[in-house]
């Protein structure tokens, strides 16, 4: 990099985002990132994330702070339990123990967002900044316009503001696209006092309960609590259709507990007994293989450039490793469009291969036979390390 610093703005302060500009801050370089949430506290961060070995710890050893991330990380979230709607455990991976090499090791995301922020610069990341559009200068630059009419030239603009990117139509006509699938997401707290059979049932990491072409997903958090996910094939309007209303946790309930009349007790609790609003999230994904032709100057990480489906487990794996590959391609050279070359060419076979894992998976886990599929799946990964 050259000793004239680039002015570089990245839209968006998730994960990718923040390991970017951690990253860019390592080599010396500075960034600032545009962020339309009032403050890191201003909404719900979401469940646990696992960190791949390859990708997310990797990002995280570029940003130096690989050795601060184990002390938060939780290995024993790496258990695994898969049920049918009886509760009977088709397959059980229990959690690693010390010197099993476990190199997936869980944190909620909300830690891992302190973990970055409280690595960068004061100032780095602008709060309640919103994005309102994005176009080329008369310069050929890039300009973000704010909602309150600022307006920003940058060198480079990365857009890291996820599924409904506002920097993607710079570079690309591609929207996403509903995969069939939704979500609607609770919470139970205090689980292991309030709600002793469902943690029981849950175990210490991840339950995926799958049957009738529909699944019961939990999720142990940290703080004592259980994040779950009611998942569904359905029309794209069914999350609009007035049976989930966030404002009527209770009516919702009913509904969804309606969907499935002959699951076991136990598993229609993670329903039943839910704290607070209960979230819909249509699953959608962005087209298998996307990418673009350079545009000066600009470029996309994680969602924004790849959106897939969780059901690979790789989208915030992969957007951290994408900030991290961005910023070191920005450090190892002086010609700006020569930087995000490299990062693009590496980028773009890495997310076309993850979405279609995550394709072929979501496929899997809504099949009639999800369970045996599945289970056949994890017990050929696991090769006779895990109880049957």
């Amino acid at each position: 990099m050259s000793t004239t610093q680039p002015r570089i703005a990245i839209v968006g302060a998730g994960p990718g985002g923040l390991t970017l500009a951690r990253v860019l801050h390592v080599h010396g370089i500075p960034s600032t990132v545009y962020e339309l949430d009032a403050s890191a506290t201003a909404r719900d961060q979401g469940g646990t994330l696992d960190l791949d070995e390859e990708s997310g710890q990797r990002a995280l050893l570029h940003a130096g702070l690989l050795e601060e991330f184990r002390p938060l990380s939780r290995p024993e979230g790496g258990e695994l339990r898969l049920l049918g709607k009886d509760a009977d455990v088709g397959f059980h991976s229990p959690p690693p123990q010390d010197g099993d090499g476990n190199d997936r090791p869980e944190i909620d995301r909300r830690v891992l967002k302190e973990l970055l922020l409280s690595s960068l610069p004061e100032g780095t990341v602008r709060w309640g900044h919103k994005v309102k559009s994005v176009a080329l200068g008369a310069a050929g630059r890039p300009t973000l316009t704010l909602a309150d009419g600022t307006t920003v030239t940058a060198d480079v603009l990365v857009g890291a503001d996820g599924a409904w990117s506002r920097v993607r139509p710079l570079l690309s006509d591609a929207d996403p696209v509903y995969t069939g699938v939704s979500f609607v997401d609770g919470l139970l707290n205090d689980v292991d006092t309030r709600h002793p059979a469902v943690a029981e049932l849950v175990g210490r990491g991840s339950m995926f309960a799958l049957a009738d072409e529909k699944g019961l997903f939990a999720q142990r958090n940290g703080g004592g609590r259980i994040r779950v996910y009611i998942a569904v094939k359905a029309p794209e309007e069914w999350s609009r259709s007035g049976l989930i209303d966030p404002a009527a946790p209770a009516a919702t309930r009913k509904r969804l507990l309606d969907l499935f009349p002959d699951w076991d007790e136990r598993l229609r609790a993670l329903i039943a007994d839910s704290d607070g609003p209960l979230v819909p999230r249509p699953i959608h994904a962005l087209p298998t293989g996307h990418r673009w032709d350079r545009v000066p100057g600009v470029t996309l990480l994680g969602d924004a450039a790849h959106l897939m489906s969780p059901f690979a487990g790789a989208g915030a794996n992969l957007a951290m490793l994408d900030g991290a590959e961005l910023a070191l391609a920005l450090a190892a050279h002086d010609d700006l469009e020569t930087a995000l070359n490299a990062y693009e060419t590496a980028m773009f076979p890495r997310a076309e291969a993850a979405a279609t894992q995550s394709a072929d998976h979501l496929v899997d886990f809504f099949q009639p036979d999800a369970l045996r599929i599945l289970r056949d799946a994890f017990t050929a990964m696991t090769a006779g390390g895990a109880e049957r």
